[in-house]
């Protein structure tokens, strides 16, 4: 059955109030009768990650009838993301979602915006270590999808191993976390690792990885915490460690990470369903300056992706669903 936009828009409605997240206080409905313009504010603007974050939120665009622009840093720069959150608020955007990268370096503009009667709602990452503004959030629960990832590979971690764990960036409150999650389980094994940065080329991450290991002999695992670096890891033991009892698993999904799970070079790797990500943040900011519901925060799960599951993944991922 396909449902009208109206319908669809009622059983959020309905979803919502059932969820106790919904309240009639709020912004009136002086926004029902012109278009809502909302920006996605993101650092890593043009990663592959974002695809599916994109295609949620354009198919919610049409849906609501709103128009959203995704724009972004090219690579993770706190302060210049922040400033764009600012500068949205200048430009007349009607509300505001933000991948909130940072703990505290978010907490005075999105304040600002809010004061401005912007309202802004997290999408990828969250705050939760500081007071903060925004609504709600749409994310990973980030240290419990570490502990997760631990949890489903501990079995195949010898005791007092040696693991590399890898991160595409630093200063990302996302990866820190996942990492922080991954070896608290690591710690009842005894594990010791060496943590690298690999950059958010997946290509170049290879050649860091597989110096990180030629360094490092003992190392037979590599744990990742992000796209980038877990899709390095696959990369690196295809090219150089191949049928040498190296393996990796970790984060996210991308074409070339689900073809390294086929080919057994990542073992697992953990999905934090980006589509979602983009599409509820149009939802929830919609409904907000439209009737004044309030959001609720959604956890974007921790699936695993594995040999057992692929194909069906990587047919959604095609269609950027997944």
């Amino acid at each position: 059955m396909r449902c009208s936009r109206t319908q669809v828009v009622s059983i959020l409605v309905l979803t919502c109030a059932v969820l106790g997240g919904c309240s009639t206080q709020g912004p009136s409905s002086k926004f029902e009768d012109r278009p809502l313009r909302l920006a996605f504010i993101t650092c890593a603007v043009d990663a592959r990650f974002f695809e599916p974050v994109r295609k949620g939120m354009n198919d919610a665009a049409g849906m609501m009838g709103v128009k959203c622009d995704f724009i972004g840093t090219k690579g993770v720069d706190v302060q210049a993301q922040a400033d764009m959150v600012r500068k949205a608020v200048a430009d007349g955007y009607d509300g505001i979602a933000v991948n909130i990268i940072d703990p505290e370096a978010f907490d005075r503009v999105i304040k600002e915006a809010t004061d401005s009667k912007v309202p802004v709602v997290g999408f990828n990452v969250d705050d939760h270590a500081t007071p903060n503004a925004r609504l709600s959030s749409v994310n990973q629960r980030l240290y419990e999808a570490g502990e997760s990832l631990a949890e489903h590979v501990l079995p195949h971690v010898p005791d007092g191993a040696h693991v590399l764990m890898t991160m595409h960036d630093e200063g990302v409150s996302a990866l820190e976390d996942r990492l922080a999650g991954e070896q608290t389980v690591l710690k009842k094994k005894n594990v010791r690792w060496t943590v690298i940065v690999t950059g958010n080329d997946s290509a170049k991450g290879s050649d860091v990885v597989a110096k990180a290991l030629k360094a490092n002999p003992d190392i037979r695992i590599i744990l990742g915490t992000g796209q980038s670096d877990t899709e390095a890891a696959g990369r690196a033991i295809e090219e150089s460690f191949a049928d040498r009892g190296y393996w990796s698993a970790g984060f996210d999904l991308s074409p070339e990470t689900l073809r390294l799970i086929r080919g057994q070079h990542i073992r697992c790797t953990v999905d934090q369903q980006p589509y979602i990500q983009g599409f509820y943040p149009v939802i929830q900011l919609a409904l907000y300056l439209r009737y004044g519901i309030v959001p609720s925060d959604i956890d974007a799960g921790a699936a695993i992706v594995d040999a057992a599951n692929v194909d069906q993944i990587i047919e959604l991922t095609r269609r950027q669903y997944r």
